[in-house]
């Protein structure tokens, strides 16, 4: 079952990604910190009073203004872009948090935004949904902290004052953003493979998804999905259950207003969540950008399977070089994710468009491969008497055995003499052979070090 989606919303300078980093790294516990990434830490996989969700501050991806907007506060411009952040996390997330500034109280953006949280909620039985939470921050004292009642002027509700700085009154929001979660309950039991066709805007894949399915005769039904207002499709693909998890929203109903769309890592993230394997779509005339890094580092700290696309190959004058070329471009900008395919395509056209599922479900075949204990052993051996782990401050790491406890994705525990010896380095030096010798094409591998003292 998905975990619940928090949204952080509110404008620059409220505290906003201090409040993030407090409620991720002390109050909850980060789940797979997974290092390599080349981006800003935007998603954290959490949990309260034994409740696991996530939360994602929607400022920085993909800003209008190079990522920290120096408008003024008046600035429509400024506004209509807070707007859209509001308009994307209510049409996505499972509760929102906006966050305000005690310290400066009501502000013009604040009154925006929460307009437009307030029209965009919808009634899900007899409720007002998702729930919203007014987050006065920058209460460091107990003045700020009785002048929060300002807020219940937004008509949102409750305002919780709190200070990400210190903590406090981080407990007693928690406390009610976990009790307004809806009770998780067991998905139906689905046995087909997932495949979530993801992006950012107009890289195409709305072109994608229709050519796949147009090619698929065996359409068995629209199901709905877990994301509010979105429809699945589920195909047959040579007699194998599949289910197309759709971000492009050519399915969704009701009006989106424009521009909301660049805000997509919601709807992305989501999708990335319920997959076994993730298409990224890369739009060749672009190139690389960073909300493209971003979508990736979502997919890799998810542990999920990639498919790397790059659409409209069509549009790209070609020389003999070209391929080559780009592919290497791909690899440097994405190089926390080299062991991923790639794909030139074009939607358009139908250009290796049927190259598309079957890679993506060979992908999916080396997410359940499983080694056995001798063989893995094997290729221990062999690598610490190629390469022995470097040493520091005098000691040096002992790998003692290893084996594979789960696939989906294939996790591996090695017993070593003191896990703090692991560097970086030698695990993807580790990971690196495993991968030379059983291949686990764009699946990511989980490498756990547990002590064991030497016998």
């Amino acid at each position: 079952m998905p975990k619940p989606v928090v949204a952080l919303v509110g404008r620059p300078n409220v505290g906003k990604s201090t409040l993030f980093n407090r409620l991720a790294g002390e109050r909850l516990a980060i789940v797979d910190d997974v290092p390599g990434t080349t981006r800003d830490r935007l998603v954290a996989q959490t949990e309260w009073n034994d409740v696991n969700f996530n939360i994602i501050d929607t400022g920085g991806i993909d800003p209008t203004h190079g990522g920290k907007t120096p408008l003024s506060v008046g600035s429509a411009d400024f506004i209509q872009e807070i707007r859209e952040q509001a308009l994307m996390a209510v049409n996505e997330a499972d509760a929102v948090l906006f966050i305000t500034d005690g310290s400066s109280g009501v502000t013009p953006p604040d009154r925006e935004v929460s307009e437009t949280l307030r029209r965009y909620q919808k009634t899900v039985n007899g409720q007002r949904w998702p729930p919203i939470f007014v987050v006065v921050n920058k209460c460091e004292n107990e003045k700020l902290r009785n002048a929060a009642t300002e807020f219940y002027e937004l008509g949102l509700g409750d305002p919780y004052p709190v200070s990400a700085i210190h903590g406090t009154g981080t407990g007693d929001l928690l406390d009610v953003l976990v009790a307004s979660f809806p009770p998780q309950q067991e998905s139906s039991e689905d046995d087909s493979v997932k495949i979530a066709i993801v992006g950012k805007p107009n890289a195409g894949k709305s072109s994608l998804l229709n050519k796949l399915v147009g090619k698929q005769r065996a359409i068995v039904s629209p199901i709905p999905g877990t994301t509010r207002d979105s429809v699945d499709t589920r195909i047959d693909v040579n007699g194998l259950p599949v289910t197309l998890i759709d971000t492009a929203g050519i399915r969704r109903r009701g009006k989106i207003e424009v521009g909301v769309e660049k805000y997509s890592v919601l709807r992305s993230f989501k999708a990335i969540e319920r997959s076994d394997v993730a298409l990224l779509i890369i739009d060749a005339e672009a190139g690389i950008t960073a909300q493209d890094t971003h979508i990736a580092g979502f997919i890799l700290e998810a542990w999920k399977s990639t498919v790397v696309l790059v659409n409209k190959w069509d549009t790209i004058e070609k020389d003999t070089y070209t391929m080559d070329d780009y592919t290497q471009h791909v690899r440097r900008e994405l190089n926390f994710m080299d062991y991923v395919p790639l794909l030139f395509i074009s939607a358009k056209t139908g250009q290796r468009v049927d190259q598309v599922l079957p890679m993506a479900l060979r992908v999916q075949e080396e997410r359940l491969a499983r080694i056995t204990t001798a063989m893995l052993n094997r290729v221990l051996r062999d690598a610490q008497d190629a390469h022995p782990a470097p040493s520091h401050a005098g000691r040096q790491l002992k790998i003692y055995y290893g084996s594979q406890v789960r696939v989906d994705p294939p996790t591996f525990v090695l017993h070593v003499n003191d896990p703090k010896l692991f560097h970086f380095s030698y695990l993807r030096y580790l990971e690196n052979q495993f991968r030379e010798t059983y291949g686990f094409l764009g699946t990511p591998i989980k490498i756990i070090a547990h002590g064991h003292k030497e016998e």
